[in-house]
């Protein structure tokens, strides 16, 4: 049975739950629950802590698990990153109050750092030459500076709001981009049988959600003009209609594309157009 943890809480639990319920696998009930077993699917989901799940992959207690880049390497484990899950996108990034003189990289020289990810800063800040001290906070990194405990913060960014509403201002490069994946402890061959079926399952379902169905009619002597419009993956489905002079179009496009998709095709004659959405798939 494959031992996989998933994020408790925070912001990628919900997308990880939504991924492996459309992935096709038993959910915890009730937020009480920190182990599910799924025997169907042969598999044992652990709820834990975002932080703590790459220890526990990395230990070889757990199998694999659903995490952010940034604390995998964060970490300091010994957990591999197995695939990108195309959720939780953040960078990592340094902040300063809006009149501080701290604007570059070389300016946090000598200074105090608070910051959740202490190795990912230090590593950091070694790489680049800078000699500063981190203060390790469990949360909340943006209160640091006004209550005089550190001189700037390197935090994870979103949309950079909260760090605007605390007078912070963002400066320098990106420590890292980061995105949830999935990582895989160095115990589990990349090879392994049950993590092919599970990463092909999640992979099922990341192509899912990045195509549509597009159904559509076309004269018969415009199916050419319509298939380079939409060739699909290996080749559109097409079939004859009751009126002979028509046939019937199905095939998967990008769903970033499909309302340019929809009017090319119809400048092209195609009529009917209908698209549906997807839920999973093997390609």
């Amino acid at each position: 049975m494959l031992r996989i943890a998933v994020p408790n809480k925070g912001m990628l639990s919900e997308p990880a739950w939504n991924m492996l319920s459309e992935a096709g696998y038993r959910l915890r009930t009730n937020s009480r629950q920190l182990v599910v077993q799924d025997p169907d699917n042969e598999i044992e989901l652990f709820y834990l802590r975002p932080l703590d799940i790459a220890v526990y992959v990395g230990a070889g207690t757990i199998d694999c698990g659903i995490t952010g880049e940034d604390l995998l390497k964060n970490s300091g484990t010994a957990a591999l990153e197995h695939m990108p899950l195309g959720f939780g996108a953040s960078t990592f990034r340094f902040a300063a109050p809006n009149e501080s003189p701290i604007s570059k990289l070389e300016d946090i020289e000598g200074k105090r750092v608070a910051t959740t990810f202490d190795k990912l800063v230090q590593d950091y800040l070694k790489d680049h030459g800078i000699n500063a001290q981190t203060i390790h906070l469990d949360g909340a990194v943006e209160s640091s500076v006004q209550l005089g405990v550190a001189d700037l913060i390197a935090d994870v960014v979103s949309t950079g709001t909260t760090l605007r509403n605390a007078g912070l201002r963002i400066f320098g490069e990106p420590l890292m981009h980061s995105e949830a994946c999935l990582i895989r402890s160095p115990r589990l061959a990349e090879d392994d049988p049950r993590l092919v079926v599970f990463s092909r399952r999640l992979q099922g379902v990341l192509t899912a959600h990045q195509y549509v169905l597009m159904d559509y009619d076309i004269p018969v002597d415009k199916v050419s003009a319509a298939v380079a419009v939409t060739p699909g993956f290996e080749s559109p489905t097409i079939s004859p209609l009751h009126d002979r002079q028509w046939n019937a179009v199905r095939v998967m496009v990008p769903k970033k594309s499909v309302n340019q998709l929809m009017d090319d095709l119809y400048e092209v004659g195609a009529r009917g157009i209908i698209v549906t959405a997807l839920q999973a798939s093997r390609m």
